[in-house]
């Protein structure tokens, strides 16, 4: 043997030394979804607006409480030389400190529809962090299927490296036996070449995707693990109605029902009570007796706005217009979306079920050759043909493995 086919086995068997001791560790789907719901700032974000919203829920009740105020003025206008301001409006001076309370009279019902607004909002936050976390979910069960694909891929190729190194040393001693002669050998090895070289860009491609998938899920990590095949079960199929996505329109439903309610109330009569104490005085006759209080009430009834409240109202209605024609549409694009990724998924399990078959035949053959080829008569070229068709095969075994995968996510992203 040449030394260049001695290195050429060695590269080789280092590369599958490599990929065998390179990954140590086994992770799950699971695993991955939990760390990226943990450490998206947008989950954390809507997080603390529903709490921000708490906060303006206390905020109305403590407005609606009656409101104290402490406040001074103080002038004095003087007359020098005859000239100066005239003390019938001046009274020399204006000096005040008071204590205001002020107390707006609100309904009930008026105060529960503030806090509805505040209850739709908040209800509102929580489905959009509900869909934003399925987006995140999908996205990253996406991408580890990819990632598992590619190991799949890998961890099949290993083993037919190893398949074609065992028969190298059996083909070796063969060939030195005159039983295949050397450029059978030759061949063999350039096939044998082109699977270590397939198993390195495998491997390549598997620590990108591995490195995808941690960023994605906000982990700082950049050794290589072994994946769980993802535990994708299809959920069943709810109605469309039970849907976080179709659970926005009730919820613009309801608020656009809030809103007419709120610019009913603005319509309103409102009523202010006010009471006041201190010191009032200019300061001109017996000041140190001008203490004193006062009180009262005021009261606003509109009665003209160049029917404002009749445009709000249609604005409203426009509002409502809109969100029955976003519904709507959403409803023909969820019902032709799932039938088409159910389609699409029987369509795949009928084809892994063909290809399944048809591994079991190349399996077959695969094993008749390689006795053929230990005892020499066997062509290279017949099973090096038979090691391709099952290769092909299998990889196309994978691919649907892995599509059938990313339907059932698709599926499943519509119906959690």
């Amino acid at each position: 043997m040449t030394t260049g086919m001695k290195r050429l086995i060695q590269t080789i068997f280092c590369t599958a030394l490599i990929c065998s001791r390179l990954f140590s560790q086994n992770n799950n789907l699971e695993y991955y979804v939990t760390q990226a719901m943990a450490s998206s700032p947008l989950l954390k974000d809507y997080q603390y607006q529903q709490q921000s919203g708490q906060l303006d829920s206390q905020r109305i009740r403590a407005a609606n409480r009656p409101q104290v105020n402490g406040s001074t003025f103080n002038s004095y206008a003087p007359v020098i030389g005859g000239v100066g301001y005239d003390q019938a409006i001046s009274n020399g001076g204006a000096f005040a400190t008071l204590v205001s309370v002020n107390k707006t009279i609100v309904s009930k019902k008026n105060l529960n529809t503030q806090f509805e607004t505040l209850h739709l909002q908040n209800e509102s936050l929580k489905n959009t962090a509900k869909i934003s976390e399925q987006d995140l979910i999908r996205t990253v069960t996406a991408q580890y299927i990819t990632a598992f694909g590619i190991m799949q891929q890998l961890n099949f190729n290993r083993d037919i490296l190893a398949l074609l190194k065992k028969e190298e040393v059996i083909l070796k001693t063969l060939t030195e036996r005159n039983v295949y002669r050397q450029t059978d050998y030759l061949t063999f090895l350039v096939t044998l070449q082109q699977q270590g070289l397939l198993c390195r860009q495998l491997q390549i491609q598997y620590q990108n995707e591995f490195g995808t998938l941690n960023y994605l899920a906000g982990i700082n990590d950049t050794s290589s693990v072994w994946l769980q095949e993802p535990s994708i079960r299809l959920s069943g199929l709810p109605q469309m109605y039970n849907s976080v996505f179709f659970r926005q329109f009730e919820i613009d439903s309801l608020k656009l029902t809030n809103s007419r309610a709120l610019v009913d109330f603005s319509y309103r009569p409102k009523t202010n009570l006010f009471a006041d104490a201190g010191f009032n005085s200019s300061l001109a006759y017996t000041p140190y007796r001008n203490f004193g209080t006062s009180f009262g009430f005021s009261v606003t009834v509109p009665i003209y706005d160049g029917h404002q409240r009749k445009l709000q109202y249609s604005k409203i209605n426009l509002a409502e217009l809109t969100r029955n024609a976003y519904q709507q549409f959403f409803t023909s694009q969820y019902r032709q979306q799932i039938a088409q990724l159910t389609q699409q998924l029987h369509a795949t399990d009928e084809l892994i079920g063909q290809i399944s078959e048809q591994i079991r035949y190349s399996e077959s053959l695969i094993q008749v050759n390689g006795k053929l080829l230990e005892t020499g008569d066997a062509r290279i070229a017949d099973y090096i043909i038979a090691l391709n068709n099952y290769l092909n095969a299998k990889n196309l075994l994978t691919q649907n493995d892995i599509t059938r995968y990313q339907i059932i996510n698709q599926i499943n992203y519509w119906n959690r």
